[in-house]
């Protein structure tokens, strides 16, 4: 629908209602309701980046497979993907697309809502590994942290890291941990920059998946670039990550809960 076709529509509703005879306070309002309706329908068409095409239509989840017996705690709020970290579910509680993907480039944009407690955090170098103390032992220190993240290829260990540790989110904590991988490999897909914006801030996040080959670009810096993981699925799923979860008894969350936001979900298919 083009700019012509929302300027006629208001008309043409003024002259139908004109013939219903009804007060001219009336008439303009509802002329005003269709403009905005007609504009606001238009809207998320209009945000698409050219080439790529919507995985969330900002009213419901019907592209994706919502966890068994979840209890409605992923959901849609205010036109965002919303999510408590309470699922019900008692098996898988990732949010998962219904369709497998190959080679793509994501666009998508996430929210951490709010943090609770404490999380032993160690100091992670360029390489992948972890700062030592004198007795040899991770250098850990206490910090407010939460904790989710992108799953692509259908895997957990293809896992883009959403979270507060000062490396920074984009990283890739299943192949940076596993000591088996090449050191090439572990450095790969160690963050090159901090890019995360302040907790209940929105960030801008855009992947690209191709072969093996993995760059994350973060609020316009490229904070993993063509890290390779070997192994992965040439094609599978794309998830949102549950972790953490409220515990009932002490009526409190985990230290490292995905409490998130997720919105503009774009994705481009290559070829």
């Amino acid at each position: 629908m083009n700019a012509i076709v929302l300027a006629i529509a208001p008309a043409r509703a003024a002259r139908r209602i004109r013939a219903m005879k009804l007060a001219p306070r009336f008439l303009a309002s509802t002329c005003q309701l269709v403009f905005l309706a007609l504009i606001a329908a238009t809207a998320f068409a209009a945000d698409v980046p050219p080439g790529f095409v919507p995985l969330f239509n900002g009213k419901d989840l019907s592209s994706w497979t919502v966890p068994e017996n979840d209890g409605g705690h992923w959901k849609v709020l205010d036109g965002v993907i919303d999510y408590d970290a309470r699922s019900e579910a008692k098996k898988d509680k990732n949010l998962w697309t219904e369709k497998e993907f190959g080679d793509f480039t994501l666009k998508i944009d996430w929210k951490i809502k709010e943090l609770h407690g404490l999380y032993n955090m160690p100091e992670v170098l360029p390489d992948g590994s972890h700062k030592k103390g004198p007795y040899g032992k991770d250098i850990i220190t206490p910090r407010p942290n939460a904790d989710s993240g992108i799953y692509v290829r259908g895997v957990g260990k293809a896992q883009i890291n959403i979270w507060c540790w000062p490396i920074g989110s984009g990283e890739v904590y299943g192949y940076r941990m596993d000591k088996k991988m090449p050191p090439e490999v572990r450095a790969g897909v160690t963050p090159k920059v901090c890019a995360d914006k302040p907790v209940g801030q929105w960030n801008t996040c855009e992947i690209t998946m191709k072969g093996d080959r993995l760059t994350v670009v973060l609020n316009s810096k490229t904070v993993i670039k063509n890290a390779q993981l070997p192994e992965v699925p040439a094609k599978g799923r794309i998830g949102l990550q549950h972790h953490g979860g409220f515990d009932v008894k002490k009526n409190e969350y985990s230290p490292a809960s995905s409490l998130m936001q997720f919105r503009n979900v774009f994705i481009k298919e290559l070829r």
